[in-house]
This record gives C-alpha cells, structure tokens and sequence, in this order.
C-alpha cells in the first residue's frame, strides 16, 4: 500500500482511481486507509470521533472498519481539514428554514474532486451515448442564486457542458419554487423543435409542474432521446407522492416509459451520488440504486451497528473516497433495503437520531 503523506498527493491519487472509472477492491481499500489517517490527523472533531471509538482505530486494515460519522455531526461541529481562509464554498442541507442544517465546506480543489465525480457517474448514467444536442431545463435555482445548494451546484457543473435554463428560484419564505408557466412554456418549443430535453429537479418541483398540467389539462409527448432525473424529497414544500405514483404520473403526462425516468440520491455531507438505473436500460429491472466504484455503501442493523443480509433492512452508509477534505464515511438516517453491492431506497428513518443504537455516538463524545 503506498503511503500519502499530503491531502495533495492524496487527491491525485483519488482522481486518478475516479477517472479510471475502474472497480478494483484492493486500490479502493488503499486509498480509504490513506484517507483515514489524513482525516484522523487533521479532522479534530472526527479524530475525537474515533477516539471514542477505539483507542486504536489507525490499526484497522479493511475500509469496512473505518467509523462512519452520523450526517447530524455536519450540524454541529466543522468535520474538514481546510482551514476558514481556503473555504471557497459551504454546501448546505435542505429542510426547512427552522432546521440547523448541515455544513459541508469546500475549496477549489475539493470542489475540482466533487466535479469530476459528479460528471464521471452522471455521464455514465444519465447521458449515455447521448449526443451533445441534448438540451436542459433545471426546476431549481441556478448555482449563483441558490450559492449553499450541493443540488443547484450539481445542475450548474452540468450546465457547463450542457446547455440549460434554470426555471426555479427562491420563494417569500427563503423556500425554493418553481416557475412553472416557464417551464411549460420550454417544454412546448422544445416539442415544436423535435429537440430531445432532459428535465431535472427535486421531487416536490416535479409535483407543483405536474398539478399546472393537470390543471391546464396539458399532455405532452417529449422528442426522442428526452428522458427525466428526479432527486426525491419534499421538505415540506409540496404534498408527498410515493415514488411509483410520482413516477407513473412523470409517464404519463410526460409521454416517457418508465426506462427514461431515472432517480437520484445524494446529500450536501457527499461528493459522489447514486443511481437508481441507466437510462435507456429496460424498463423491466428492478429499481436498485448504486453508488459508483470509487464509493461503497452499506445497510446497517440499528440495533446492532452490523451490516444486514441481503434483503433486509437497515440505515444507509457511505464511504465516499470523494470526500477527502471532510470525512469520507458518513452514516445516514435513511433507511434501505440491501441488494447485493446497492440497495432500494425506503425513506427517512422515523427517529432522527436512534436511540439505543450503537453506530451513534452522542456529541459528547466528540466534544
């Protein structure tokens, strides 16, 4: 295993495994190993974390042993390496305004990590072998009004290969809403063009579009090669629909089959996302979501902080090699099914923060 002595040889090392796009175990667990002990070092919380933890977490050998800090640490403590005067950009969690929300700071070269990942798994996924025609309309804000949005940063890193008009903006209440009247009125020239359209937003920006069809009584047919990403979640900002009806509805009044309406999942405390298919795979196969091989993930039992057999039911955990400059093992609060090396999204945890659970550790111990 070779050892890394900077976060900067470090980071060449990890974007080189990215852009290899290569699944290789043993290079994986090297450079997990390597961020361990850089994160150790120079993460004061996350080393008080792991303290905590075992006296001596540096002997670990498999990146399965690195200990996972839950999502809600993000809150109250500054989990990164960078110090204040390089911090570029702070990613934000959504949720409602009278939530303390996650902080997850950048620097360029985080940042430059973060791009390269995204782009690596979303051309994998989302694009395809698709042409460069194809043409964006984001239901979120644009990166420069919506700055602490990992989302609208994502949608704005795309935008930069892809050419994309963004119809979302920020309500009254610091809420995002969606400009719904623009965004029929895009999809309408872009049926009249026959140019193929990939429309990409939050859960809840998907349901305020689809209640003005419905209202308007408008159905469209999208062009050929069209296709939609929808990244759950509602924060409170629209009625909840299961993700099968919300799907169904997308078919429907969209004129799409189900092999063209791919799923999304990430957070503000990762660099790397998820997927829930390729497009164009058939639409026949199960809806599995994975991370891609430079992240792993696991479902963890509750109650016994174990990984669960396949088939069963636990919380998500992420190892993130993309995460060099915070923490790359985060420990979620939604829970999944396991399948196989990927898992099928449930929702949110009923309990914020278990109780009783032995993956938690309480603040106090990383005070």
């Amino acid at each position: 295993m070779k050892h890394f002595t900077s976060f900067k040889e470090l980071t060449s090392g990890v974007l080189e495994f990215i852009k290899s796009g290569t699944d290789d175990p043993t290079r994986f667990n090297d450079l997990a190993l390597a961020l361990l002990r850089l994160q150790f070092e120079n993460v004061p919380a996350y080393r008080k974390f792991c303290e905590h933890r075992s006296p001596d977490i540096l002997s670990v050998r498999q990146w399965t042993q690195i200990p996972a800090i839950p999502t809600t640490s993000f809150k109250e403590f500054e989990l990164s390496s960078l110090p204040p005067q390089n911090r570029s950009h702070t990613f934000h969690s959504s949720g409602t305004t009278e939530q303390r929300p996650s902080r997850h700071f950048h620097s360029d070269e985080s940042l430059a990590i973060y791009e390269t990942s995204l782009m690596q798994w979303f051309s994998k996924n989302f694009l395809h072998s698709e042409s460069p025609h194809l043409r964006f309309i984001s239901l979120t804000p644009a990166p420069a009004v919506a700055t602490n949005s990992s989302l609208a940063h994502m949608f704005g890193t795309i935008a930069k290969e892809y050419k994309t008009v963004f119809t979302g903006g920020i309500g009254a209440d610091g809420g995002w809403v969606v400009n719904t009247a623009k965004t029929i009125g895009l999809i309408e020239m872009f049926c009249s063009q026959q140019e193929p359209v990939a429309i990409v937003g939050t859960a809840f920006g998907f349901v305020h579009l689809l209640d003005e069809m419905k209202e308007k009584k408008l159905r469209f047919k999208l062009p050929a090669g069209s296709r939609i990403l929808e990244t759950g979640g509602y924060k409170g900002r629209s009625r909840v629909i299961p993700k099968t009806e919300l799907h169904q509805l997308l078919s429907s009044y969209f004129g799409l089959d189900d092999s063209q309406i791919i799923s999304e999942y990430g957070m503000s405390e990762l660099s790397s996302q998820a997927y829930d298919r390729s497009f164009g795979v058939p639409k026949n196969q199960s809806r599995i979501f994975h991370f891609p091989p430079w992240a792993r993930v696991q479902i963890i039992s509750p109650e016994s902080g174990q990984e669960v057999a396949d088939g069963e039911t636990g919380l998500v955990r992420v190892f993130d090699l993309a995460n060099v400059y915070s923490v790359m093992a985060i420990q979620t609060e939604d829970l999944a099914v396991r399948r196989g090396n990927g898992f099928e999204l449930i929702g949110r945890s009923s309990e914020a923060e278990p109780r009783g659970c032995s993956l938690m550790a309480t603040a106090t111990a990383i005070q």
